[in-house]
């Protein structure tokens, strides 16, 4: 398992299909996994520090363990299969939920839990950014920095 970081949430032209990116902690490798636009947006609000009026649907969810009296420990990215990402939620005393990468990793960051992924997905997905494209990278926080969760609202 390797450790990873959340870079952020962009948008693949022309496609319009938002991906959130993680960096290996311990390596040179990036995981882009291509996520809905509601999951997106709710990556980009916890990011930018955006709280709603009303608990977002990860929000609720952070709010009913919690409330359960369970404890989120950590995220793991399990699985590539058939070009679809696995994550599992794994809880205080052995407990595993299967769950979408992009919900496991809105729900992550709300709870403030590390996300790892399997050796098998990082070989499979990763891919490795050489030094020149370091600056594209830099470019792609910027980005980051400005970007509103209404660029991930679909028209339709």
């Amino acid at each position: 398992m390797h450790l990873l970081r959340v870079v952020g949430v962009r948008v693949e032209l022309p496609a319009n299909q938002p991906v959130v990116l993680l960096r290996e902690a311990d390596g040179p490798r990036y995981l882009p996994i291509w996520i809905g636009a509601p999951e997106a947006s709710a990556i980009a609000f916890h990011q930018q520090g955006i709280q709603a009026a009303r608990p977002l649907t990860h929000d609720l969810l952070r709010d009913v363990v919690e409330a359960l009296g369970a404890k989120l420990e950590s995220v793991h990215i399990t699985e590539l299969r058939d070009d679809v990402f696995y994550a599992e939620l794994r809880f205080a005393g052995g407990v595993s939920v299967s769950a979408r990468p992009s919900d496991a990793v809105a729900l992550a960051l709300r709870c403030e839990v590390a996300i790892y992924g399997r050796n098998e997905v990082l070989d499979a997905a990763g891919i490795e950014i050489p030094d020149e494209q370091e600056d594209e990278v830099e470019r792609f926080r910027e980005f980051l920095d400005n970007v509103t969760p209404e660029d991930f609202a679909t028209d339709g």
